[in-house]
């Protein structure tokens, strides 16, 4: 059986992918922002990113977990990390923190005042 990406970072010392959970809804420019954010510090970072219906069974119970108010409901590894516009300072802190400073020589990806 072949070893997947995942099981191949871990084996070398690398942390694991980290899991984002995007729960979204319909017509949501909050969500598509995310998503493009996503992509965009997917670049310099390993991320595996998840999509839940915030109509589906599991995206009523994670935002009912979360206490959520607004979509997106965005999750890593499934701790709660931000609902509503996808903060992208406190993300790329996080992303920091955790793999190091991104090798691509990159800043964080601009999305206005608020980012």
């Amino acid at each position: 059986m072949a070893e997947s990406a995942t099981n191949e970072a871990v084996h070398d010392g690398a942390p694991p992918p980290a899991l984002v959970t995007i729960v979204e809804s319909d017509a949501c420019h909050f969500c598509a922002d995310a998503h493009q954010v996503l992509a965009d510090f997917a670049v310099d970072y390993p991320l595996e990113v998840d999509t839940v219906d915030v109509r589906s069974e599991t995206g009523r119970l994670l935002v009912a977990r979360h206490r959520a108010t607004m979509t997106p409901l965005v999750l890593i590894d499934g701790a709660f990390f931000s609902n509503g516009r996808l903060p992208r300072r406190k993300l790329a802190k996080h992303l920091i923190h955790r793999y190091g400073a991104p090798t691509t020589g990159r800043s964080v990806p601009s999305g206005g005042p608020h980012g």
